[in-house]
């Protein structure tokens, strides 16, 4: 028998990654008004065509980021000379210009919807990281550089690197690294050993110069044309001496002093201070990624369900076991600043952590498809890995949310933000009462941080809270609620309470 006359299965449809999606389309409605929604939502419609229909198609999934090969670095040329020339693939370039293009970074700093430019930026990023998440990470620290750069770059900053940075032009654009990890420690600056020394030069445009002196263990966007580093300015440890600086790497030669760094992005001394835009930005970048990631996965396994055949012909989409695995898979103010500050660490660690684990149950719903490298499902869990470690582990963040949560009433205003959600809710559901006991001993447990086995639990609980809070505060949510009907929503609000074992 040959090859061509046994049974081939056939190949799952491709849909619109925005169209197919159960939740962003209605989610979008809540966040948007009418007048941003009639002008994003047809671009994120096109951009989902072109991902899947568009020149970007190659094969059956991931039709750009087969073409990205490992990049190479020749240090040296035939004569012993130090070149340090880095090439990268065809494909990492047309990914790259591909989301300029798209304005990953520029819609959110032309804020053509003013705070809702984020949203927007944000969707793009969710539906196209399954084919483009290789270069997410580059882009990520540009959004953080650029916003660092409009907070406390010097004006010829602002006039000749700003614009670059946030540019959709990929002609013009800049990317910028950031240069903060040491062999000390990783998200631990506090023992950070590079330093900047003053160099005899005059201050040119950019501000003064100076020669830093270390070892960055790890550099992001290492092709970038520039980078935000920290440094010491002073011989004393701790964070109070490092300072931030703006690295030029592949500036243009009209910009003067292009090989030194300026120090002109904080005053001596506040570079942790300064450098947090791009921390607290990339961190939600990364949580973003997560989902997008399993977005795509969600996508591929359900398509497979309805043209894979099992037990005598039936399709897996008619199995309730086989959906039901899916389905659990799927699912500023002062106080609003501190709010924020909770979060950022908590979505960061909490969407890595379910994300990726759903996504090998998403692999291995398509079967020995699932873990074919054609169907694009172990490249798009294998980058979503990073997600758990860069930026910050699990246990780096659960720490961090602990110091964030040290304000003077920052869990007693959020505690409270969240009360308010659940008074506006329809009394007597068995799932609502389980989530207010749990926000009741909340503040129990954020006092009781001096146990170091405690901090990775507490995020959890405050991220599977915080989840809870944010579908309940949709208005359809409420409404649905109050109607008790077993529609969609509400079954999996009510599934999403009762299997976090957290909130139990």
């Amino acid at each position: 028998m040959r090859i061509e006359e046994v049974f081939h299965q056939q190949p799952p449809p491709t849909g619109n990654p925005y169209l197919t999606d159960p939740v962003l389309p209605s989610l979008l409605k809540r966040l948007l008004p009418a007048s941003a929604l009639s002008t994003i939502q047809p671009d994120l419609i096109r951009l989902g065509e072109d991902l899947v229909n568009g020149k970007h198609k190659m094969q059956l999934f991931g039709p750009l980021a087969p073409l990205v090969k490992e990049p190479t670095l020749t240090q040296y040329d035939s004569w012993g000379n130090r070149v340090d020339v880095l090439q990268v693939s065809e494909g990492w370039k047309t990914l790259k210009a591909f989301a300029c293009k798209e304005g990953l970074i520029s819609i959110a700093y032309e804020r053509k919807f003013q705070d809702k430019s984020r949203i927007y930026q944000f969707c793009k990023s969710l539906l196209m990281v399954g084919d483009c998440h290789v270069i997410m990470c580059p882009y990520a620290m540009t959004d953080g550089a650029a916003r660092v750069m409009e907070l406390s770059g010097s004006a010829k900053m602002g006039e000749e690197i700003y614009p670059k940075l946030i540019s959709s032009n990929p002609e013009k654009a800049y990317i910028s690294g950031q240069w903060m990890t040491e062999t000390t420690g990783g998200s631990d600056v506090s023992r950070l050993e590079t330093v900047a020394h003053p160099t005899s030069e005059q201050p040119g445009d950019l501000g003064p110069a100076y020669l830093l002196d270390g070892f960055k263990w790890f550099s992001s966007a290492a092709e970038g044309n520039m980078s935000v580093a920290l440094a010491r300015t002073e011989s004393t440890h701790g964070t109070g001496a490092l300072s931030l600086f703006l690295v030029p790497v592949r500036l243009p030669p009209a910009l003067p002093q292009r090989r030194r760094a300026h120090g002109e992005l904080a005053p001596p001394g506040a570079g942790i201070r300064q450098i947090a835009p791009v921390l607290n930005i990339t961190r939600i970048h990364s949580s973003v990624a997560s989902v997008g990631s399993l977005m795509r996965c969600l996508s591929l396994a359900r398509a497979y369900a309805g043209v894979r055949t099992v037990d005598g012909g039936k399709l897996l989409s008619s199995i309730p076991a086989h959906m039901e695995t899916l389905a659990r898979c799927g699912v500023a103010n002062a106080k609003e600043q501190a709010r924020l500050r909770l979060l950022t660490p908590a979505l960061k660690a909490f969407a890595a952590m379910k994300a990726v684990s759903a996504m090998e149950e998403c692999m291995a719903a398509l079967g020995g498809q699932g873990y074919m490298e054609e169907t694009g499902m172990g490249r798009i869990i294998r980058d979503a890995l990073v997600e758990k470690i860069w930026e910050g582990t699990v246990d780096v963040l659960a720490h961090d949310l602990i110091r964030a949560s040290r304000g003077k009433g920052v869990i007693e205003d959020f505690c409270q933000w969240g009360q308010e959600i659940i008074s506006s809710a329809p009394k007597g559901s068995p799932v609502l009462s389980r989530l207010q006991h749990a926000l009741n001993d909340l503040p129990s447990f954020f006092r009781k941080t001096r146990n170091p086995l405690l901090p990775r639990s507490i995020l959890t609980l405050f991220a599977t809270i915080s989840s809870s809070l944010s579908f309940l505060n949709m208005p359809s949510g409420r409404a649905r609620l109050a109607s008790l009907k077993a529609d969609t929503d509400l079954a999996v609000f009510e599934r999403w309470v009762e299997e976090e074992n957290s909130v139990c």
